[in-house]
């Protein structure tokens, strides 16, 4: 993160205890770097979370007060972690945070279910309703199982859907990431939720005096990400393909991949910054709930080509920013590759569309919106 990120929040925030509580701390990814701009925010708030891997986080972590669940002693390990799924709503509902006027959420899965005093204003930063409770066809649908998990994970998700719809009438307010994750809430949790999309540092990324012949994908390579169509895609029509991230279907798509496709697994946050700036496009072709990587591409005055739905609808504008294509699959993206013209794209038309997401402008909003919670709440108390 570059200094452009390091904005606190407003003076009546900073008067306040607060606490953060984030889902897990074992892969980084896009929820944690909204994590850590939510640090920067209140840098003296400790994190609440249920597993801290300080092996698989970044430097910043190491300077953060983390606070793990029981579940610590057990495994951090995000492999095995996963397995201890019924654990998870124990293990956040036993944190105590009394003493706390504020107590920020991030959470894709548990960490919204923590319980607080009457006196605590608690907003939850949602970045969809738990994608293994209330899309659970989609969730598994593509998904190397063990054998006999499909028969016994209906018995453990059933009563998980139960508890995580209780938990998220918790908070006292919601937060959505989109106006899709926001229409999710609605649909899932019966509430209402105001719009935050996330934070992208627009000033750490800078187009590149020239770009090379290869297409990108970056991402965490699990199943309803689609990257299987991306390799395809490529591999069919002989473009060049690099593909950074790592994931459970790394192997899969190994076998997929023709000679034209190159697996650069992780890389630091510079090398990726570099890879953006100098690729033909971006591939995302999965359906995501906002997408931090498009946003970023287009700060490095990149287009997009991405699957029309999701968040690509809020992020990518169609023949300005990038290409939407229909329906999900490789026919389709093939098409969108083959009809690419990188003349179309003005570099500073995709900046100027990043610009919206940047990190003071997602701090500015948060900020209001937290206020506006804390003040209604203490009026409710009143």
């Amino acid at each position: 993160m570059t200094e452009n990120a390091g904005v606190v929040a407003g003076e009546k925030l900073r008067a306040l205890r607060v606490a953060l509580v984030h889902d897990y701390l074992n892969q980084r990814g896009g929820a944690e770097k909204v994590v850590e701009v939510f640090h920067r925010m209140f840098p003296d708030a400790p994190v609440f979370t249920s597993v801290y891997d300080a092996q698989a986080m970044g430097s910043f972590w190491r300077g953060v007060d983390v606070r793990t669940s029981f579940m610590q002693k057990l495994t951090p390990r995000l492999g095995s972690a996963k397995a201890l799924l019924p654990l998870y709503p124990v293990a956040f509902e036993g944190f105590d945070l009394a003493g706390f006027d504020l107590v920020l959420s991030s959470s894709s899965t548990f960490a919204k279910g923590v319980i607080t005093r009457p006196e605590t204003c608690h907003v939850c930063y949602c970045y969809t309703p738990t994608r293994f409770a209330w899309m659970y066809h989609e969730y598994t649908g593509r998904q190397s199982l063990p054998p006999g998990s499909r028969l016994v994970l209906p018995l453990v998700v059933a009563p998980l859907r139960t508890w995580d719809f209780v938990a998220a009438q918790r908070p006292d307010q919601m937060i959505g990431i989109s106006r899709a994750v926001v229409a999710r809430i609605r649909k899932y949790y019966r509430r209402e939720a105001a719009v935050v999309e996330p934070p992208v540092d627009v000033a750490a990324f800078h187009p590149a005096d020239s770009v090379d012949d290869y297409f990108l994908v970056v991402a965490r390579l699990v199943a309803y990400k689609r990257i299987d169509l991306a390799v395809q895609a490529c591999t069919s029509l002989g473009v060049r393909l690099r593909v950074v991230g790592d994931g459970p279907e790394l192997a899969k798509l190994k076998r997929e991949a023709g000679s034209t496709v190159e697996f650069l697994g992780r890389l630091e946050d510079e090398e990726v910054r570099g890879l953006m700036a100098r690729c033909r496009a971006l591939l995302w072709p999965g359906e995501e709930d906002f997408g931090l990587a498009p946003v970023e591409a287009q700060a490095a005055g990149r287009p997009v080509i991405a699957y029309g739905a999701g968040g690509a609808l809020e992020t990518v504008t169609d023949g300005e920013t990038g290409i939407l294509f229909r329906p999900q699959n490789v026919d389709a993206l093939m098409d969108a590759i083959r009809n690419f013209d990188d003349a179309r794209f003005d570099r500073r038309a995709l900046r100027k569309n990043a610009e919206r997401f940047d990190t003071r402008n997602f701090v500015g909003r948060m900020t209001a919106q937290l206020e506006a919670a804390v003040a209604a709440h203490r009026g409710q108390a009143g």
